[in-house]
């Protein structure tokens, strides 16, 4: 039986895991909802976020929703709170995404992990090649470097088979490979279903559990 200094240690170790932040990237594929769908349960769980989007994403924003987000990380923080619908739950810093010198690009900065959400086939295909071109890629070369946790949420169809080497040596390297690629046995009936499905898996890679999906329970008969 463990003794009692190695319970405490493992409280403490347990209570300081929950209190590190969780890094956001978002990139610029197709699918905001998705990463509009995660931060919205990561805050209302009240995780702390530090949030980055790569420059293309301000360009899918115009074309997906024709909304422009705002480059200053104050108003970007209170542009993202809005579409999440969440004004004050967690906590939430917006970095840019040339800052290179932020807090996530440096190893000594401790985190609970990375999600990229969702995930471009190039910033794969960087990520992949050990390539930083911007705060994105840099914070989650950290995670590689440090053996911390980095998932990816790819959204392409079909993959070439570059894509799918990319995303091998990743996989190779660590990193757990999330395809937004949603179930059905969970009955879903609005598109925010079928997304959370995606987001929740995602998470779970995290071993963060803040969704409430309806999760597999084997044959009913």
């Amino acid at each position: 039986m463990p003794n009692l200094q190695s319970l405490v240690t493992s409280i403490d170790n347990s209570v300081s895991d929950n209190t590190k932040p969780l890094i956001l990237g978002v990139s610029g594929a197709s699918g905001l909802i998705y990463a509009v769908r995660a931060l919205k349960f990561l805050l209302q769980a009240n995780y702390e976020i530090e949030l980055v989007a790569s420059k293309s994403t301000y360009m899918v924003w115009q074309s997906e929703q024709n909304i422009r987000m705002p480059l200053e990380p104050a108003q970007q923080e209170q542009f993202w709170r809005q579409q999440a619908v969440v004004e004050e739950a967690g906590k939430l810093r917006c970095h840019p995404w040339s800052d290179v010198g932020a807090n996530i690009a440096s190893g000594s900065f401790r985190t609970l992990g990375m999600i990229v959400i969702p995930c471009s086939m190039s910033t794969v295909a960087k990520l992949a090649g050990g390539l930083s071109s911007d705060l994105l890629e840099r914070a989650a070369d950290v995670q590689l470097k440090e053996g911390r946790k980095l998932v990816v949420v790819p959204r392409e169809t079909p993959f070439s088979l570059i894509h799918l080497r990319n995303l091998t040596t990743l996989a190779e390297a660590g990193v757990r490979v999330v395809p937004a690629i949603p179930a059905w046995y969970h009955n879903p009936k609005t598109i925010e279903d079928l997304v959370d499905f995606v987001v929740a898996r995602a998470l779970d890679q995290l071993d963060i559990d803040c969704i409430p999906i309806q999760r597999w329970q084997g044959r009913q008969d």
